[in-house]
């Protein structure tokens, strides 16, 4: 009988430290998914990151784009109409990726107009007109400036922030986060965190319905 007891006190004993281990290895598990959650959520939008959109969405859509990229030009009226189409439900987060030669002056220019709350203005204005300031897929910063004056934008003003370091920065830190985020073209989209998996319109309004 009093082996019985020490048998069964023992594996009582195996048993809670069991459960004790594998708690602690669940509850580590939980934590490093969890940061893993909070490190790509720094790469999928940062403190200076343009926001339309309800902040507090369930939804977030988070967009790498070129300026100088038709397809994000084709895209970006889709994306308005899916935003209006579900309003307050989704947070559009726009993110540089200037793969396009030249492109990164194009993004100075909408940095520049942000400084004057025309981001969004300017940049309607910059996909209606890529064929007058875009070459064989190359930027011409000369043809682009000419023609920004249509835009509505001070362009004294523009030129006072065209090289501002801060936009050097933001340039550096998209490209960074992109690269992390397996960025290869654009627009690249996420929904939540999720990467779209086939890139076309139905897809992306399909994820984002997955999400609402």
């Amino acid at each position: 009988m009093k082996n019985k007891k020490i048998v069964l006190g023992s594996i009582l004993t195996l048993l809670v430290a069991f459960i004790a281990v594998t708690y602690f290895y669940k509850n580590k598990q939980t934590q490093e998914y969890n940061a893993l959650l909070e490190k790509k959520a720094q790469f999928l939008q940062r403190d200076y990151s343009i926001v339309e959109g309800n902040k507090d969405a369930k939804v977030q859509l988070v967009e790498f784009f070129d300026p100088a990229c038709g397809t994000c030009a084709q895209f970006y009226p889709y994306v308005k109409e899916l935003m209006k189409k579900n309003d307050g439900k989704i947070k559009l987060v726009l993110r540089y990726a200037a793969f396009h030669e030249n492109s990164d002056f194009a993004v100075r220019v909408l940095e520049a107009a942000r400084k004057q709350d025309k981001f969004f203005e300017v940049l309607e204005f910059m996909f209606s007109t890529q064929q007058y300031w875009i070459d064989h897929h190359v930027v011409n910063p000369k043809k682009l400036i000419a023609i920004l004056p249509k835009s509505g934008v001070d362009m004294e003003k523009l030129a006072n922030h065209i090289n501002d370091e801060e936009t050097t920065k933001i340039l550096q830190q998209d490209l960074a986060d992109s690269k992390e985020l397996k960025v290869t073209q654009t627009p690249e989209y996420f929904v939540n965190g999720k990467p779209l998996e086939k890139f076309g319109l139905q897809e992306l309004i399909d994820l984002v319905n997955s999400e609402l």
